[in-house]
């Protein structure tokens, strides 16, 4: 993401920006309100005619306008944030319109800005300069392919083999593995390879003989399985820490470990918004866990929440927003979608 103009008094006015890949869309659907108003440069047919029957559809043009927001979606597998609204600046104003907001789309945003949000446009902006990072989980006959994106470990694709019982299946399978990976990952930066047994190492021999450029990329680490739960276990074995030491989601991995440990044994631990409350009157809380989603809710009713979060920061807390489409902030939303680790614990 790359913001070019910011124009606030206090907390209130514009910030323009681009945004330049997937995980911005994903951010920004956190980042825009209901009732925000949305100005960039769209496509809308509009009608100049004077007559009441047109015989032929109207051609779409550019037209630059602003809308006051209604509706967010995000579609990931489209790379597409839609944000539905009421042209409130612009050609017919008053009507309903949708913006598609895409990687690369310039747009400017007007509002009340939450301390979160503004958080949130400074790590989307940090990220930009951080590796992409690829996770390849491989064992006898399968390899599950991932992108560790600021949301989470995608699942990009997998490879079968058959069986890859027999030696000359197995070098196979990996030579086919090999040239995947390497098509992939001309624009990567750091490419994890994990899963049980000996095959990672082996994949990685060969990797170095057939593609030394992709091999100089490689880590190795152990996991005990594949795929999402492979995945899971390479954010909390901290080897992502090693090339983006701030990525956020090897520390969501982390905290909701020490969550449940807590938890499981009557600790230094609570969750659901009343028990969290109760422990912020009390001074207890050292780290607040909150879904995106859940503050977003919480936004839509009648909780203060912003005031809640100030508080809790006032109290020397640290606020940590897990997001909902990794596993972490999964778990964190079966618990009420709110949750602190505690300075002491709370009766």
């Amino acid at each position: 993401m790359k913001v070019i103009k910011r124009d606030l008094r206090g907390n209130k006015g514009e910030i323009k920006l681009i945004s330049e890949s997937l995980d911005d869309l994903w951010h920004l659907k956190y980042i825009i309100d209901k009732k925000d108003l949305v100005f960039m440069l769209t496509y809308r047919a509009i009608d100049g005619a004077t007559d009441k029957i047109r015989s032929t559809k109207l051609p779409k043009k550019p037209v630059y306008l602003g809308i006051r927001v209604e509706e967010l979606t995000f579609h990931k597998f489209s790379n597409r944030l839609r944000v539905h609204g009421i042209i409130e600046e612009g050609a017919d104003i008053g009507s309903h319109h949708t913006l598609n907001i895409e990687e690369g789309t310039e747009l400017s945003i007007i509002k009340s800005w939450a301390r979160d949000q503004i958080k949130r446009i400074k790590e989307a902006v940090d990220a930009s300069n951080r590796p992409r990072v690829i996770i390849v989980t491989i064992e006898d006959g399968e390899a599950i392919f991932g992108v560790l994106r600021q949301y989470g470990v995608e699942k990009s694709f997998s490879i079968t083999g058959s069986g890859a019982k027999e030696d000359l299946q197995r070098v196979n399978f990996i030579k086919d593995v090999s040239a995947q990976l390497n098509n992939i990952s001309r624009h990567a930066e750091a490419i994890i390879i994990a899963g049980p047994g000996f095959i990672k190492e082996n994949f990685l021999k060969l990797l170095w003989e057939s593609y030394p450029e992709t091999a100089k990329k490689c880590i190795l680490d152990s996991t005990s399985s594949i795929g999402v739960s492979g995945f899971q276990e390479v954010l909390r074995r901290g080897t992502v820490d090693k090339i983006a030491k701030e990525m956020r989601i090897t520390e969501e991995a982390k905290l909701i470990e020490v969550l449940l440990s807590e938890i499981a044994k009557d600790g230094t631990a609570t969750y659901g918004y009343d028990e969290v409350k109760k422990a912020l009157e009390l001074g207890a809380i050292e780290t607040l866990m909150i879904v995106d989603e859940t503050l977003r809710d919480f936004r839509y009713s009648d909780t203060d929440i912003d005031r809640f979060l100030r508080d809790v920061e006032r109290a020397r807390g640290k606020i940590i927003v897990f997001s909902s489409e990794f596993e972490p902030g999964k778990r964190l939303k079966s618990l009420g979608g709110m949750a602190a680790i505690l300075r002491f614990r709370v009766v």
